[in-house]
């Protein structure tokens, strides 16, 4: 009976190193064309809401008993792309290690920022990475 308990826990744990880490991914994936895109935050009440036209992005956050708690704000309101540059699925957002950081990516040229999203105002915002 002891070999079999044995061999199941060692088993279970053999199925665990294979599961892979869950990667985040903007909602709406499914749909290329998407001119938004909601992009979860690890936070669970905290998404990001990207214009993948032009790369204007808000912080958005839900509350289920407060509504104080519910609000969207924007953490850059200047397009990155106008006019004829503007094109759907343009923009896309990587997440890094860090909760509060993201990557803004222009999937045409290659540039980056540094994109922050807190609950503090002083800590919202973009920041372009310089080659």
């Amino acid at each position: 009976m002891k070999r079999l308990i044995c061999s199941i826990i060692f088993c279970f744990f053999g199925l665990l190193s294979f599961c892979q880490e869950e990667q985040i991914t903007a909602l709406g994936q499914d749909n290329p064309n998407a001119s938004y895109r909601l992009f979860p935050t690890t936070n669970m009440w905290t998404f990001l809401k990207l214009n993948t036209e032009d790369g204007r992005i808000w912080q958005v956050q839900y509350a289920i008993n407060n509504d104080e708690n519910r609000f969207e704000t924007y953490l850059n309101l200047i397009p990155l792309a106008t006019g004829s540059q503007k094109k759907p699925g343009r923009f896309t957002l990587y997440p890094t290690q860090n909760m509060w950081t993201f990557i803004l990516l222009d999937t045409i040229n290659g540039s980056t920022w540094q994109v922050q999203w807190s609950q503090d105002a002083d800590n919202r915002g973009i920041i372009p990475i310089s080659d």
